[in-house]
């Protein structure tokens, strides 16, 4: 059942679809005004309990409501923001939450709820279809088939680069095709194309940066207003998953980058490590003349869509900070050519872990 417009001669503003017989998707628009919203999602739950009673569990993907829980008590939260990945153990958790529940009483159902881009609700499916192949009975084919096709035909195209970067990480770990890095990670330099000389823009982190676990890189260009900014690529990446000094990311691997003509199609973001806190001399690229480097991160403006901010979106929310996953700005760079003013477009860079309370090791999968 998909419904998006009008069913018996009323108005609603979701999606409805029955993935297979006991996964279900719900999806609202992002900009669905509140009011819409509260009114469609009543009506999405007596739907649900019409036809399941009180055989469903509501995963919830976006940001966390008290409405969904006073009209559902069987909600789990799993949110994470829009048009990003969700971390590793995040999905797994996920994964299995819904493999509890549906082994728990063959009635039962899930549903998955989103608010906002429908790339969130694939990571899920996709990542799900991948996890119940490792217990597959016979019937599990026909469900395989079924969350395939949902990703292809509704999701596929939604999908931000790095969303599809941790699909792959999931399925890889689960089928032993990566395999893990467990060793030290120091990330002494970002290598950044600065538009439009086409020159590289040497972003120095001393001391090197330990990273572990799930990383997420932002750079922002800041317009001639100095409380504007506009994002030029962002990436997310997991640690367990790099070997050697070195990851590059072309175009088409940037999110937000990858759909913006203005980025030229070879162009390549690096970043560089090394073993220990302390690098080799050679290992470091200077910048030319004309361009300087600031490295203070009190500018609250590479905070704006921190992490910290999610789940304060709506007013119902009132849960405050959210304590799962906290940005830690490392570097703001600004970009000057001789003579130009101090504070004009400057380029930010900030790099964060999805669960600063998981990240100190791997996922279990």
């Amino acid at each position: 059942l998909s419904v998006s417009h009008t069913l018996m001669g009323s108005h609603y503003d979701f999606d409805l679809t029955y993935i297979t017989e006991r996964i279900i998707s719900v999806l609202y628009l992002s900009d669905l005004e509140e009011q819409h919203y509260s009114a469609n999602l009543k009506e999405v739950v007596a739907m649900l309990k019409s036809k399941h009673q009180d055989k469903f569990l509501l995963i919830n993907l976006s940001e966390k409501r008290h409405d969904i829980c006073r009209i559902n008590p069987k909600v789990e939260e799993f949110g994470w923001p829009d048009l990003h990945a969700p971390s590793l153990d995040k999905i797994c958790a996920v994964c299995k939450t819904m493999e509890n529940w549906l082994n728990s009483d063959p009635q039962n159902v899930v549903v998955l709820h989103c608010k906002g881009n429908k790339g969130k609700t694939g990571v899920i499916v996709a990542a799900y279809m991948h996890y119940s192949k490792i217990s597959a009975g016979a019937d599990q084919a026909l469900s395989t088939v079924a969350m395939s096709k949902f990703c292809e035909d509704k999701i596929s195209s939604s999908l931000q680069p790095s969303q599809n970067r941790y699909i792959y990480y999931f399925a890889g770990l689960l089928s032993g095709a990566i395999k893990m890095n467990s060793s030290p990670l120091f990330l002494h330099q970002i290598h950044i194309p600065a538009f439009p000389n086409r020159k590289i823009l040497c972003v120095n982190i001393e001391p090197a940066l330990l990273l572990k676990g799930d990383i997420l890189v932002k750079c922002y260009h800041r317009l001639s207003d100095l409380c504007k900014r506009e994002c030029v690529f962002r990436v997310q990446f997991h640690t367990c998953s790099v070997h050697g000094s070195q990851l590059a990311f072309g175009k088409g691997e940037l999110d937000h980058a990858c759909t913006d003509d203005r980025f030229p199609a070879d162009a390549t973001v690096e970043l560089l490590f090394s073993s220990g806190p302390q690098r080799r001399g050679g290992e470091v690229q200077g910048n030319d003349p004309g361009v300087s480097v600031d490295y203070g991160t009190a500018d609250p403006i590479v905070r704006w869509d921190s992490y910290e901010n999610f789940n304060l979106h709506h007013e119902d929310s009132v849960e405050g900070m959210c304590t799962q996953s906290s940005p830690k700005p490392v570097a703001r760079q600004k970009r000057r050519a001789p003579g130009s003013s101090p504070s004009e477009c400057p380029t930010s860079i900030q790099t964060s872990t999805h669960s600063p309370s998981h990240s100190s090791s791997t996922p279990p999968i």
